[in-house]
């Protein structure tokens, strides 16, 4: 069997052959694809639906898609959809009750066997996020069931970034853009006058299993060569990068800053940003009966700490101004997501910045607490 850390080389055909083998052992194949004006993930059935040729013009408040010459199937950055959406799905039933005629309700849990997923294509930043949810969602005392089941079955295939987008800056975050862990097989997407290929790592027993069933050839040294080099020039292109500064720090000692009255006066408490941070968890539940009143179910969905209602108690809510939720968020994202859980809670994708209608950008808004913090 192939040796975890060994590496290898896939054509296009061969990454035909691996979403084949996937697909022929029971996985739900989770990818990029063209849809609806974006690249969003979704479940597929072949690799010919990747976004062959397909780029991202991305800013803030600004996401296109543009034509490439190159025929590149993973030179974007992240969309809307995050792995996330599949893990830790937007909205879950959780159990349902039914009144018998005697009057005796009768509660049934839900437990769907979680589907075995394959995602082809995890950049990265959210290889790390991932490892956040883990931490958050399974890692502690209060386990969230349907989340660990759908991750225990996960097989994750990283595709490293040589290409990032204007308002990426994991490199300030650490989180890419090589993947160094967390992954069965990693893929470095190569094309040059040698050709369309992609250099492959072997990240677990797994993913060595599968690269062995594999039409594969021995990585030469101008492939692996060229992916290094590439991986590496992508750091030197991010359009982005948070301050240097202890975010923890900065945070704390921010919570009167004049600037949370700026990004106040531009943010319309949307939610857009958590709904398309990979890393955001918050969730509520809910009771839906039918109209006779003896069926009821609950169901699990996301929440945010943007809605009105998110911090609502007798008597109102506990952060009522646009200032004192968004004040929220960052804060918790870069200061106290530290005391939970031991790390920051932002990975660097960028997601908030490109989606978030107003556009206003998170390292933007570190930099202004900085600048104010200094004088």
């Amino acid at each position: 069997m192939t040796a975890i850390g060994a590496t290898a080389v896939l054509d296009r055909q061969g990454l035909e052959a691996l979403v084949a083998a996937l697909t022929a052992g029971g996985r739900t194949v989770v990818g990029p694809t063209v849809r609806d004006g974006a690249i969003v993930l979704a479940e597929l059935d072949s690799a010919e639906q990747l976004p062959y040729g397909w780029g991202v013009e991305l800013e803030a408040g600004h996401y296109r898609l543009r034509r490439r010459e190159d025929g590149a199937a993973f030179a974007h950055s992240g969309g809307p959809r995050s792995w996330k959406n599949f893990l830790h799905p937007q909205r879950e039933k959780l159990w349902s009750a039914d009144r018998s005629s005697d009057g005796e309700p009768t509660v049934v849990a839900e437990c769907p066997a979680p589907p075995s997923y394959a995602f082809l294509g995890v950049r990265p930043c959210d290889l790390r996020a991932i490892a956040i949810q883990d931490r958050v969602l399974a890692g502690g005392r209060f386990q969230d069931t349907g989340y660990a089941e759908r991750r225990r079955g996960a097989f994750l295939i990283a595709v490293e970034c040589v290409e990032p987008g204007a308002t990426c800056f994991c490199v300030s975050m650490g989180s890419g853009p090589g993947a160094d862990t967390g992954f069965d097989l990693a893929l470095t997407e190569v094309v040059d006058e040698a050709g369309h290929r992609f250099l492959v790592r072997v990240g677990s027993e797994e993913g060595a299993l599968l690269l062995d069933a594999l039409p594969s050839r021995v990585a030469d040294t101008a492939t692996a060569d060229t992916a290094r080099a590439a991986v590496a020039g992508a750091v030197d292109k991010m359009g982005r990068a948070m301050p240097p500064v202890d975010l923890h720090a900065l945070m704390g000692a921010s919570p009167t800053a004049e600037r949370w009255d700026d990004v106040a006066s531009r943010c319309l408490t949307c939610g857009n940003c958590t709904m398309v941070c990979p890393t955001c968890f918050c969730t509520t539940t809910e009771e839906v009966t039918d109209l006779t009143g003896d069926h009821s179910e609950r169901w699990q969905r996301w929440d945010s700490c943007f809605d009105l209602d998110f911090s609502h108690l007798h008597g109102g809510p506990v952060r009522s101004s646009p200032r004192s939720r968004y004040r929220q968020w960052l804060t918790h994202k870069l200061g106290t997501w530290h005391d939970q859980f031991g790390s920051s809670g932002c990975v660097g994708c960028g997601r908030c910045v490109v989606w978030c209608p107003v556009g206003i950008d998170i390292t933007e808004e570190v930099a202004a607490l900085k600048k104010e913090a200094e004088l």
